[in-house]
């Protein structure tokens, strides 16, 4: 668990935080990409009762404003790993950050060296930006892509990130072996098994939640955060609380403040129905 420097979140009538910071996949959403009934309900109560809440997602703006739409959810969301904080009801991006290419390239030539030849696919950056897809990628999840074979088609445009993958290396062996070959130049983030990811220098989902909180009007000790993989731990030493569920990687599970159920059984409605039901001065 950790400690924390601060004396405690700031007090809501009937729920103790400003703003509750959920990642997407296994976390709010559920093994079949749906979020069930009990966590939509659980939420408006917590938003009823003064607080807002904030998707913070690995996934660009393209990939995740259909599940914005679905939820009906009209503020903001951090995306695209903390490169770009969007506007849900305006439709817009209010910051966006792009990966230098030529550092991106340089990387993926260390990583390479290192590794041998990897698998690759890239999101390019805007409200629209595809996610190009190279021979031997394994997509996670029915998403939309566009394919390509020529590696110089990475570099023609723009771009949040590039994806790697590696044909036996396990997700963490690959991250690790990336952050040894080229830390200097990108962040690498592991968000789930067989999505690793090269970023800008120093990008994180803090970044864009910092970002968005001061917009809100909130600080990292009026917030809660959940998650479940190795990207959501900067997330959680930003926030004043971090909750991971029951499926959560271990390194995430390690450093958080409490451990709930699965994405599959409700995880973050239970947190949020007993801190609901908390009587305000406690």
């Amino acid at each position: 668990m950790r400690s924390k420097e601060s004396s405690g979140p700031a007090e809501l009538s009937g729920f103790p935080y400003k703003l509750i910071a959920t990642d997407l996949d296994g976390t709010l959403l559920r093994s079949d990409h749906s979020v069930s009934r009990r966590t939509r309900e659980a939420l408006a109560a917590a938003t009823a009762a003064g607080a807002a809440h904030i998707v913070v997602t690995g996934r660009a703006v393209p990939w995740t404003r259909h599940v914005l739409d679905d939820l009906g959810y009209r503020g903001l969301a951090v995306c695209g790993q903390g490169a770009q904080v969007y506007d849900a009801g305006e439709h817009r991006l209010l910051t966006a950050v792009t990966l230098d290419r030529q550092l991106a390239a340089v990387a993926l030539a260390k990583i390479e060296a290192e590794v041998g030849a990897l698998y690759l696919a890239a999101s390019r950056a805007g409200l629209d930006g595809e996610v190009l897809v190279g021979p031997g990628y394994a997509l996670n999840g029915p998403l939309p892509t566009t394919p390509f074979t020529d590696v110089s088609d990475l570099w023609a445009a723009p771009l949040n990130k590039l994806y790697v993958q590696h044909p036996t290396l396990t997700s963490d062996e690959l991250a690790e072996a990336s952050r040894q070959a080229a830390g200097g130049f990108v962040t690498v983030a592991m968000a789930g098994e067989g999505i690793v990811e090269l970023l800008p220098l120093g990008l994180t989902k803090a970044t864009g939640l910092s970002l968005a909180a001061r917009r809100l009007g909130a600080k990292r000790t009026d917030t809660i955060a959940f998650g479940d993989m190795p990207n959501d731990i900067p997330m959680f030493t930003w926030s004043t609380h971090g909750v991971a569920m029951a499926n959560a990687h271990a390194d995430l599970k390690a450093i958080a403040d409490e451990v709930t159920s699965s994405n599959d059984d409700d995880g973050i409605a239970r947190v949020l129905e007993r801190l609901l039901s908390r009587p305000a001065n406690q």
